[in-house]
């Protein structure tokens, strides 16, 4: 496994959006699997939860409830075919390596706890690509020497 995806690059290969061509280039050239953690699987679901409740409430906002569970079930295809593949962490090793990024980093980039759970998991798992669309999250994962080729 050479990379590691945050949910931006996720969201941009289950919704078109700007990034979508990139991540589907990124995907296409895939050999194998791409390894995906039970956090980032979370994040993922609850985003699209989320954003299909905010247009429930509001149908100019977010995406309408039937584009939520299309991405739900085209994510749920990729995991049976084997195309994710959700590797085990041990998350107090990965605590640990946040805690360290997070004093590192957060002060000067303000930086989200799930960001760096997301940076520190590729970390722990020892890749050499970040994927990731988030520009302030890309600044992290280069300055710990990762390398973020979108």
């Amino acid at each position: 496994m050479s990379g590691f995806p945050d949910t931006s690059f996720l969201c941009a290969v289950y919704r078109t959006q700007v990034n979508s061509a990139l991540a589907d280039q990124y995907m296409a050239g895939l050999s194998g699997t791409l390894g995906v953690s039970s956090l980032l699987l979370l994040e993922l679901r609850q985003s699209v939860r989320l954003q299909t409740h905010l247009n429930l409430n509001d149908r100019t906002k977010r995406f309408p409830q039937t584009e939520g569970r299309q991405m739900l079930n085209d994510l749920q295809i990729d995991l049976n075919s084997g195309l994710l593949t959700i590797i085990p962490v041990d998350w107090s090793a990965v605590h640990q390596r946040a805690e360290a990024l997070s004093s590192v980093h957060t002060l000067a980039g303000g930086h989200r706890l799930v960001d760096i759970l997301h940076v520190a998991t590729a970390i722990y798992l020892g890749v050499t690509e970040f994927l990731t669309f988030d520009a302030n999250q890309k600044k992290m994962a280069e300055a710990e020497g990762l390398v973020v080729p979108l």
